[in-house]
C-alpha cells in the first residue's frame, strides 16, 4: 500500500512541479501600436515615421495640384532586414471612424517621393514621402509584414492631427495699400 502512496505522491508533486514551471515562462506580448518617431519592427521590415504635413495643394504655380480632401504627406523610412530584395506595398490609413484609406500612386508635385515601384535591396533602408487624400483628423499608418504568404501581419503608427502653417502669412507694411 505505501508503495502505492509513494507513486501518487511522485507523479502528484511532479504533475505540480511542471504546472508551476510551466506558468513562469516569460511570456513575450507583441505589440501593434506606435507613436510616430519610433522603430517599427513588424517581422523583417522595419518602418519609422519621420513626420506628417499637411497640404491644401501641391506643385508649382503652373502645376498645381488640389486634393478632394486634404494631402497628408508622410514621411517614411523602411529598412529591409531580409536576406532578398522586397516590394514595399502602397500602404493604408485608418481612420478614427475605422474607414481606410489608400495611398496615392501618382507622386505629382510631391518632393522626395517613396516612389510606386519600391524594392529595396536587402540590408538597406529607404526614405521618402508618401501621400494621403483625406479628411482632415488623426489616423493610424497600417503597415505591413511582406512575407512569402502575403500580409498576414500588421502594425498600426499613431499620426496625430497637427496643424502646421504652409506659409507665413505676411501683413502689409503700409496700410494705405489696404484702401
Amino acid at each position: 500500500m505505501t508503495k502505492y502512496v509513494r507513486s501518487y505522491a511522485l507523479w502528484g508533486s511532479s504533475i505540480f512541479v511542471a504546472l508551476l514551471l510551466g506558468g513562469c515562462q516569460a511570456q513575450q506580448q507583441v505589440r501593434s501600436e506606435y507613436s510616430m518617431g519610433e522603430r517599427v519592427p513588424v517581422g523583417q521590415l522595419t518602418y519609422s515615421v519621420i513626420e506628417s504635413a499637411w497640404r491644401t495643394q501641391l506643385g508649382d504655380s503652373f502645376k498645381v495640384r488640389t486634393p478632394e480632401q486634404r494631402f497628408l504627406l508622410i514621411k517614411l523610412s523602411v529598412t529591409n532586414g531580409t536576406g532578398k530584395d522586397i516590394s514595399v506595398p502602397l500602404l493604408t490609413l485608418e481612420g478614427t471612424n475605422g474607414q481606410m484609406y489608400r495611398e496615392i500612386a501618382d507622386g505629382n508635385g510631391v518632393d522626395n517621393w517613396f516612389g510606386l515601384l519600391r524594392t529595396i535591396n536587402q540590408g538597406q533602408t529607404q526614405q521618402g514621402n508618401i501621400l494621403f487624400d483625406v479628411p482632415l483628423t488623426s489616423y493610424k499608418l497600417r503597415v505591413p509584414d511582406i512575407n512569402d504568404t502575403g500580409f498576414d501581419t500588421y502594425a498600426s503608427i499613431q499620426i496625430p492631427l497637427r496643424m502646421d502653417a504652409e506659409v507665413p502669412i505676411q501683413t502689409p507694411t503700409n496700410p494705405d495699400v489696404l484702401k
